[in-house]
């Protein structure tokens, strides 16, 4: 376990962004994260994992602890369900594969969503219709002080829209190390309702899917409008899809009727934060190397050398313009560092 210094972390972010970190240390074990933590217990630690969901604004001037904890495994299984654990610092879509490769559905959805297993609860990752939570057992965190781990149950962590205690009364208090899903061995409940899964299935002449042909038609979807990480810059969805009152979206119909939704409760209704930047005109708009993706508008590039303060900038003016025409505060999904 080495201590690096002045790191560049332009590896370790997936907007490439060449922020440096005055200490680098990556730890392997429970017992190195530990050390690191009782070896620093006075100083400032910056916890990363795989660096999907943030933005670096600037250099950071703390020990920067990465989780590199590896490990998966079949905890218990019945006939119908299994009980699996996969440690942090395991890659998403390498989990998600190789959950499939067992047979074990559930998490098919979430195919090709970057980053790494421990940071996937803090804001309860989700794509097409289905959520972390609704396949999540338990998982494991360190306190930082007391260096002792804790199992936290689905209800501990109070999940909720990319949202979780862990963003919220827990902030800073644990390290995540390990996470423990519910999977199903057979009868899988599979969800092709949302998105264009079943259309991508039936182009493939798909009409009684696996749960490997949902993750392949995620993959392919998602590979269509989404740009890869190591190609362009980015951190996925920028922004949260707004959940709105009905009475405030029943007058924006007024003058958009052709504006996609979907009921969230009785009161209130999620609209697509991508349809409303598409519509103000800025799908594909660039300011230097910062920009908009050309096909998807919810994702902000890094075109080459932008610097984290410049896409958020831009990340601003994608703010305001959308509440100047739709009355709509969008929330950033990424972590602004």
């Amino acid at each position: 376990m080495r201590i690096l210094r002045n790191f560049s972390l332009k590896n370790h972010n997936t907007f490439g962004i060449d922020a440096k970190a005055d200490r680098f240390v990556s730890v392997k074990s429970i017992k190195e994260l530990q050390s690191i933590l009782r070896n620093n217990y006075s100083s400032e630690l910056f916890i990363l994992g795989g660096g999907s969901n943030m933005l670096l604004t600037g250099d950071i001037h703390k020990t920067v602890v990465h989780i590199g904890l590896k490990g998966k495994e079949v905890l218990q299984q019945t006939e119908e369900e299994v009980i699996i654990e996969a440690a942090a610092g395991e890659n998403w879509h390498d989990l998600v594969l190789w959950t499939l490769e067992q047979g074990f559905g559930g998490l098919e959805n979430l195919s090709l969503i970057p980053g790494n297993v421990g940071t996937a609860p803090i804001q309860n990752i989700g794509a097409y219709g289905v959520e972390l939570k609704d396949h999540f057992a338990s998982c494991k965190a360190m306190n930082v002080q007391t260096l002792q781990e804790k199992e936290f149950s689905l209800t501990e962590c109070d999940f909720g829209y990319r949202n979780s205690v862990f963003k919220n009364q827990l902030k800073g208090q644990y390290i995540i190390t390990s996470v423990k899903f519910r999977l199903s061995r057979k009868d899988h409940k599979l969800r092709i309702d949302y998105g264009a899964i079943r259309s991508e299935l039936e182009s493939e002449g798909i009409s009684t899917p696996t749960i490997k042909d949902v993750s392949n038609a995620v993959i392919k979807i998602r590979q269509t409008k989404l740009p890869d990480p190591k190609e362009l810059g980015n951190s996925g969805s920028f922004f949260k899809n707004p959940v709105i009152p009905k009475q405030q979206f029943d007058r924006i119909v007024e003058k958009h009727p052709e504006i996609p939704s979907y009921p969230v409760s009785e009161t209130e209704v999620k609209i697509p934060a991508g349809w409303l930047i598409d519509q103000a005109g800025l799908k594909g708009y660039r300011e230097g190397d910062a920009g908009i993706h050309q096909r998807q508008a919810l994702v902000l590039v890094n075109h080459g050398n932008a610097t984290g303060k410049e896409i958020l900038h831009l990340s601003r003016k994608i703010q305001q313009e959308i509440k100047e025409k739709f009355g709509i505060e969008l929330e950033a999904e990424v972590n602004i560092i």
